[in-house]
C-alpha cells in the first residue's frame, strides 16, 4: 500500500539575505517577470554561493521530514525567467508593458521576436547536483504553456495556441534530457490555468500534454491563484469547476492545487479522481505558520473526497515570499500534521 498524506512542496524556497537583494515581489525595480533582483555575490563566486544555498534548501527540508524535494529553485531569480532567458526566441534586453494575469497586474515582459526553440541544457546540473544532495526522491519544476504566454509578449507568433505548441515542444525536449537522470517528479507550473479557463479547455491541455510526452518520472501540473502581492488584489475566481474537469482528461499524473488560502472546497476533488493531489494546506501570504492540527484536518477534510494514498501535503504555491524562518516552521507543521493524520486513519507510517 502506498504511503498516505505524502509531503512534499511546490518548488521554490527562500533566498538567504546573503544570495539575492530581498525585493518584493511586486517591486517595479525588481520586476522578477522582467530582468528581476540583483545577485549580491561577484560573479566569480555566484555559482558556489547558489550550491550552498541548494544546500541549505535541501536541509531544511529534508529537517522538516519532507518526503520528495527541490532545490527550492535557489539558482533563479524566478521560476520562470530562469528558463524563458534561455531560450532562442525570447529577448529580455527591452522589456514592455504587458497586463498579465486576466487584470490583475501589469508586469514588464520579455518579447517573442522569433520561433521559440531550446538551445541547449538548462537544468542537468542543476538536478545532478540536488540529486548528489539529497539523500531521498526528488522533483524539478518547469513553467508551463499557458504560462508562459501570459507572461511575455507576444511579437512574432499572433496565435495563442501555435505559441503555446512551440514552446511545449522546446520545453519537452528538456525535460526529457532531465528525465534520463532519474528524478521522481517532473512539475509545469500553470498558476494561471485558474485566470483562463476557457482558454485552458481551447488549447491549454494540449499544450501540457505536449511538455509530458515520452516522460518516465511521474509528472505534475501546479495551479494556483499566483503569489500574494502588497497592495495587489488577488481575486479567487470559481474556476476550479471548470478546470478539474478538464486536468481529468490530462496526461499528468499529480495536480498540486490550493486549498488553504483560497479556502475552496476539498470536495471538488471528486473532480479529478484519477489523479494524485497535491494538497495546498500551507498558506504562502501570511508569516504566521499553521498548526499541525490544522494541517491534519485539512489533509482529513480532504480524504473525505478523494483516498488518503492519492493526496499529498503540500503548501499552496511556492515558498519564496516568506522568511526562511517561517518557511522552516511551515514545512516542520506540514509534516507533523500529516503524521498525524495517518495516525487518525490508522494508516502505516512509511
Amino acid at each position: 500500500m502506498e504511503k498516505a498524506f505524502v509531503t512534499t512542496i511546490i518548488g521554490s524556497m527562500p533566498k538567504p539575505p546573503w544570495l539575492l537583494a530581498q525585493k518584493a515581489l511586486n517591486d517595479p525595480q525588481a520586476d522578477h517577470h522582467g530582468k528581476g533582483a540583483e545577485w549580491l555575490p561577484p560573479p566569480a563566486a555566484l555559482r558556489q554561493a547558489q550550491d550552498d544555498a541548494c544546500r541549505v534548501a535541501i536541509h531544511d527540508q529534508e529537517r522538516a521530514g519532507i518526503d520528495i524535494i527541490s532545490d527550492g529553485e535557489q539558482r533563479r531569480k524566478s521560476y520562470l525567467t530562469h528558463i524563458t532567458m534561455q531560450l532562442d526566441g525570447i529577448d529580455y534586453e527591452k522589456t514592455v508593458a504587458k497586463l498579465a494575469r486576466n487584470g490583475r497586474r501589469t508586469i514588464q515582459a520579455g518579447r517573442i521576436v522569433g520561433p521559440i526553440r531550446r538551445r541547449g541544457s538548462i537544468l542537468r546540473e542543476d538536478l545532478r547536483f540536488l540529486m548528489a544532495e539529497a539523500s531521498g526522491p526528488v522533483k524539478v519544476t518547469l513553467p508551463g504553456p499557458m504560462t508562459v504566454w501570459d507572461t511575455l509578449a507576444d511579437e512574432f507568433y499572433g496565435d495563442e495556441r501555435a505559441l503555446a505548441l512551440d514552446f511545449a515542444a522546446a520545453i519537452n525536449e528538456e525535460a526529457r534530457e532531465i528525465d534520463a537522470l532519474g528524478p521522481a517528479v517532473i512539475q509545469f507550473d500553470e498558476p494561471v490555468f485558474s485566470r483562463y479557463p476557457e482558454r485552458m479547455a481551447e488549447w491549454g491541455i494540449e499544450a501540457l500534454d505536449r511538455c509530458l510526452e515520452g516522460l518516465a518520472a511521474a509528472t505534475a501540473v501546479h495551479v494556483c491563484y499566483s503569489y500574494p502581492m502588497p497592495g495587489v488584489p488577488r481575486p479567487i475566481q470559481d474556476s476550479y469547476p471548470v478546470i478539474l474537469k478538464e486536468l481529468e482528461r490530462s496526461k499528468a499524473d499529480q495536480l498540486a492545487l490550493e486549498f488553504e488560502a483560497s479556502r475552496l472546497d476539498p470536495a471538488l476533488l471528486r473532480l479529478c479522481p484519477s489523479k494524485t493531489i497535491l494538497f495546498g494546506c500551507i498558506d504562502n501570504g501570511i508569516e504566521e505558520p499553521e498548526t499541525p492540527g490544522h494541517v491534519a484536518s485539512k489533509l482529513l477534510a480532504a480524504a473525505e473526497y478523494h483516498p488518503p494514498e492519492k493526496i499529498q501535503a503540500a503548501p499552496d504555491c511556492g515558498l519564496v515570499p516568506l522568511s526562511q524562518k517561517a518557511a522552516r516552521a511551515k514545512l516542520a507543521a506540514m509534516a507533523e500534521g500529516a503524521r498525524i493524520a495517518r495516525e487518525r486513519i490508522g494508516a502505516p507510517a512509511e
